[in-house]
């Protein structure tokens, strides 16, 4: 497998032309940030004095309605949120000049066939594996977040040449650069998101918590046990893999993942993950959101507003309230404020 990384970009596919950042949350203000300083001319679309207008133009963009801006760019990167993104494509689809270029950093609408980009145009994917404010920190720091790359139109011939400058200019060729396709890096991240990263974690966590509780133990030493305490294990998986948490757990707890944990994990749940994995594959879930989102999102809301209302959030709620650490650092608890007031000259 070729991982892409500074050396290999020799040439600045983008030099000398305008990028539009279409969106400006999370990625999108990160992106336009890192492209920005990396030397990319940069304009931001979004709705005329919208909170993202206002909160580009103080960092200092120029902005436009994303029909104007698509229209000056050479490439445009399209980051609002995946259900906003067909309407948005809409609006800026006869403003995209031939030969240019549409980004995205996910690949779902293009996936499941809810945009239709014009045919002389490049479609390209730069998927950074890391939220927004990672991007940005990350490259502040003179690091980068790896990111996938995928092409699935290239009537210029320069298409993996644009997503790979682009992703050079996020800081991505720091952290290294995969090739990938649409198809791969939506159904691998829908699966992962809902089997093991937020779904399946969440649910876990849920279940292990009320398992605690039913048989009589305290919500609060619950709490700890099932959930507080999975940060340490997630750092450790993050920073070494499986090796450096089993060097850094117990001997008991070791054993005790080694020897039961293929009995609460097992071939029933891996069989329950191939029918998630299918309906992703089949396009099931894409339906089932799109029609969510065109309903008014009422079973969403009404799925956060019981989990969000569980015991587990009440009972974290208030022993977080307790977590010195987690708290914001306030001017009265600085270094600064306990030192004595200088006197007045």
């Amino acid at each position: 497998m070729k991982i892409w990384t500074e050396a290999d970009h020799q040439t600045n596919a983008l030099k000398g032309h305008v990028v539009a950042v279409i969106g400006y949350g999370s990625q999108g203000r990160a992106h336009a940030r890192n492209l920005r300083d990396s030397g990319q001319e940069v304009l931001i679309g979004a709705r005329r004095d919208g909170s993202s207008w206002h909160k580009a133009q103080s960092d200092g963009f120029r902005v436009a309605e994303p029909r104007e801006a698509a229209a000056e760019a050479s490439l445009v990167a399209l980051l609002t949120p995946d259900m906003a993104q067909p309407q948005v494509y809409g609006q800026i689809e006869s403003s995209l000049k031939a030969g240019s270029a549409l980004l995205f950093a996910h690949g779902f609408n293009i996936h499941f066939g809810c945009i239709s980009p014009r045919a002389d145009i490049d479609v390209i994917m730069v998927a950074p594996k890391g939220p927004g404010d990672l991007v940005r920190r990350q490259y502040e720091e003179g690091r980068g977040v790896p990111c996938l790359r995928a092409v699935a139109q290239n009537p210029t011939g320069q298409a993996a040449e644009k997503a790979l400058s682009y992703a050079h200019a996020i800081g991505g060729t720091r952290g290294g650069v995969i090739d990938t396709s649409f198809a791969e890096e939506t159904e691998t991240d829908l699966f992962g998101e809902q089997v093991v990263l937020c779904g399946g974690t969440a649910e876990l966590v849920i279940q292990g918590f009320e398992t605690l509780v039913e048989a009589g133990y305290q919500p609060e030493v619950a709490y700890f046990e099932c959930l507080h305490e999975l940060k340490l294990i997630v750092d450790l998986l993050h920073e070494g893999g499986m090796a450096k948490m089993y060097e850094f757990i117990s001997d008991t707890a070791a054993y005790g993942d080694l020897s039961r944990g293929p009995r609460i994990i097992d071939a029933g749940t891996r069989q329950r993950m191939r029918e998630v994995l299918r309906e992703i594959q089949q396009g099931e879930f894409a339906r089932d959101w799109i029609l969510e989102n065109q309903a008014g999102l009422p079973r969403h809301r009404a799925l956060m507003r019981a989990r969000t209302g569980h015991q587990i959030e009440q009972v974290g709620k208030a022993l977080r309230g307790r977590m010195s650490w987690l708290q914001p650092r306030t001017e009265a608890a600085s270094p600064a404020a306990d030192k004595p007031a200088e006197k007045a000259a």
